[in-house]
């Protein structure tokens, strides 16, 4: 008996400890503005697109966002939207992506996660197809910062809570890629995996 209470105090020690840990003051670390990021990447030039609403952007909760639209000669336009949280320890977490697209009328029909060269290194995102009506687009998406690429959610929570108590930071970042099937859905995957690469060797320095 006696051994069991000393577990269960070491434990309730440790839990204590952690959530201590946890709830300390938010680590500030330097970051380049998002609208900062280049128009200019590879053959691609970028432009602003339409500002998010307010109440969109209440729903979100981010702390900064680009909304643009990428393209290059001969091929479809690729939509980019990176949005930035400075912390998520009082509610405002990052919204998956799979929740927002079924709310605009599209419909996931392939799922998958893949990998895109980054550097030296290939990171997981994940890549849907979707389709209203008779449109089709290609998505990719993942989640950026404190130093990782994470494309699943739970995995990047449990990373969150871990990184909260080991480096008092809960700063992160959502990326997503849209892009029109034109030719053939392999074609498009194809063309928004050639311009994540390009876009990944930049965003470190927005997404830290």
């Amino acid at each position: 008996m006696i051994a069991r209470a000393a577990i269960v105090l070491a434990l309730l020690a440790g839990a204590g400890l952690y959530s201590a840990r946890a709830a300390s003051v938010e680590a500030v670390v330097p970051r380049a503005p998002l609208a900062s990021l280049p128009l200019s990447l590879g053959e691609w030039r970028g432009r602003e697109a339409a500002p998010l609403a307010d109440d969109v952007l209440g729903q979100l909760g981010v702390d900064d966002y680009v909304n643009r639209q990428y393209a290059r000669p001969g091929a479809p336009p690729v939509g980019i939207y990176v949005g930035y949280y400075a912390s998520q320890r009082q509610g405002d977490t990052i919204h998956s992506p799979q929740n927002c697209l079924p709310g605009a009328g599209w419909v996931p029909i392939e799922s998958a996660v893949t990998e895109i060269r980054a550097g030296d290194r290939r990171v997981p995102v994940n890549q849907f197809t979707i389709q209203k009506g008779r449109q089709r687009q290609v998505v990719l998406y993942w989640y950026h910062g404190r130093g990782r690429v994470t494309a699943n959610e739970y995995a990047n929570k449990a990373l969150l809570m871990l990184d909260a108590a080991r480096l008092h930071r809960t700063n992160g970042g959502l990326v997503r890629l849209i892009t029109p099937v034109a030719a053939s859905p392999d074609a498009a995957r194809t063309e928004v995996a050639n311009f994540a690469t390009l876009l990944l060797a930049r965003l470190d320095a927005h997404l830290p």
